[in-house]
């Protein structure tokens, strides 16, 4: 009785009517997803091979040092472990592949970043649109990662391209989320102050919100990053370069040994990365 029920109501093609919302998708913006794939790839290829790989490893490091060294007012933990662990990566010769992690690390980040912050701010301004992107930002966060490379691969194929959109399309949420509540939490005395000082909108924007919601923005992006570095592994599934096909090749072939190197440099580089991004922040706050 229940069975039959349940099965008066025919199975719902929801599967078929996906794919052929897909292929419609394809063929139809066909002229804006190849030259996104040819010229978007072809600058990350420039950015990884002709800048990033032409830098030699221990002026890279130095760089690196440097950078980590004065952000976190000049301490010298992050940078020594910087040292240290990109001397490890690259004498465990995955140099290449580490350049190849950073490109896909930071064209996926700055777009995120590119797209979420607006977003958050239209959220923060207008009731309609927070309740339009909200569920949408639920859906984002809580559909698994390999979802988003079936699409990513009908639309761009395989490669970095893909990877890098899957990884966009993932990473976003918490930039937007960030954004949205760092402007909800600035004072109401300070927006009437600048009300009552006849400050035009975009003026009580760049000069009193966004720089008081700036710790909560970077929160925000620091979360982004490690984001977009936690799909490294996942895009090398559809032919993202990096230290993630490293690892997805040595679990594909049982190799514990070189799966366990790449997993350790993949493991340094969202150490550093981590340790920036909390700090800048917090080089923000004073």
């Amino acid at each position: 009785m229940l069975n039959s029920i349940l099965n008066f109501i025919p199975e719902i093609p929801v599967a078929q009517w996906t794919k052929d919302a897909v292929d419609w998708i394809t063929a139809t913006f066909s002229f804006l997803f190849d030259p996104i794939k040819e010229h978007f790839g072809n600058l990350m290829s420039f950015v990884s091979e002709d800048v990033l790989m032409n830098i030699p490893p221990i002026i890279f490091i130095i760089i690196v040092a440097l950078i980590a060294f004065f952000i976190t007012g000049k301490k010298f933990g992050l940078a020594a472990f910087s040292i240290v662990g990109l001397w490890f990566i690259y004498n465990q010769g995955y140099w290449d592949h580490l350049m190849n992690t950073i490109t896909l690390v930071i064209m996926a980040s700055l777009l995120s970043v590119i797209i979420g912050v607006p977003l958050g701010i239209l959220m923060a301004k207008s009731k309609v649109a927070s309740t339009i992107i909200t569920p949408i930002l639920d859906f984002m966060q809580t559909m698994p990662a390999f979802v988003y490379l079936i699409p990513a691969v009908a639309f761009f194929g395989i490669g970095m391209v893909p990877g890098v959109i899957a990884s966009l399309i993932f990473a976003t949420p918490p930039t937007v989320r960030f954004t949205n509540l760092g402007i909800r939490q600035v004072s109401n005395e300070l927006v009437e102050a600048a009300d009552a000082f006849g400050s035009t909108g975009s003026q009580k924007l760049f000069k009193v919100e966004l720089p008081m919601a700036r710790p909560t923005i970077m929160a925000g992006i620091n979360q982004t990053v490690m984001l977009s570095l936690s799909m490294v592994v996942i895009a090398s599934m559809i032919g993202a370069p990096g230290l993630g096909r490293e690892v997805l090749s040595a679990l594909q072939r049982s190799q514990v040994g070189p799966g366990f190197v790449s997993g350790v440099g993949i493991v340094i580089l969202a150490i550093i990365i981590d340790r920036m991004t909390q700090n800048l922040s917090k080089e923000k706050e004073k």
